[in-house]
């Protein structure tokens, strides 16, 4: 009898690369001439990132300058999950960028019901904010991977694959 073979779908992302992007952003943002004078400041979390600054074309401006940074890092832009831009004291505008990491319950039984009606001899299972896929045969789990990879514009958080054993 063959042994079980599986493998993990978690959504991470590297936060000291995170931490580097951020940096070149603010540096960046320090010494363009439209930006200079706006006193923008990226505050980083474990949870969030905020974006302060003078006014929405700024914050605009920014935020490219800081996604175009994140993508040379070769990290995901879903990772960001913006609200809404508030105003705050002397015209600033402040914006929450949350950072999405782990697979919430929802989207995880959403994933898990995709998975089992196209390949029905697998067994996806929720371990907390990760995805077990445990299949007999490793091509049948090849066949999962890329069938998630194919649906990744469907799927609001980065997926990664993980522990293929």
């Amino acid at each position: 009898m063959a042994s079980e073979q599986s493998f993990d779908i978690v959504s991470d992302f590297d936060q000291q690369e995170l931490v580097n992007a951020v940096d070149q952003a603010q540096r960046e943002i320090q010494t363009r001439y439209d930006l200079k004078d706006t006193k923008t400041s990226l505050t980083l979390s474990k949870t969030e990132l905020v974006i302060e600054t003078d006014n929405e074309m700024s914050l605009s401006s920014v935020r490219d300058i800081l996604e175009t940074k994140v993508l040379r890092r070769k990290l995901s832009l879903k990772i960001f999950s913006y609200g809404t831009a508030q105003d705050v004291s002397g015209s600033r505008v402040r914006q929450v960028a949350t950072l999405q990491k782990g697979i919430n319950s929802d989207l995880a039984k959403k994933i898990v019901k995709q998975i089992r009606d196209q390949f029905p001899k697998i067994q996806p299972r929720i371990q907390g904010d990760t995805l077990r896929v445990a299949s007999k045969s490793r091509d049948d789990l090849q066949a999962v991977i890329a069938f998630l990879r194919e649906r990744e514009g469907e799927i609001e958080i980065p997926l990664q694959f993980t522990n293929f054993r």
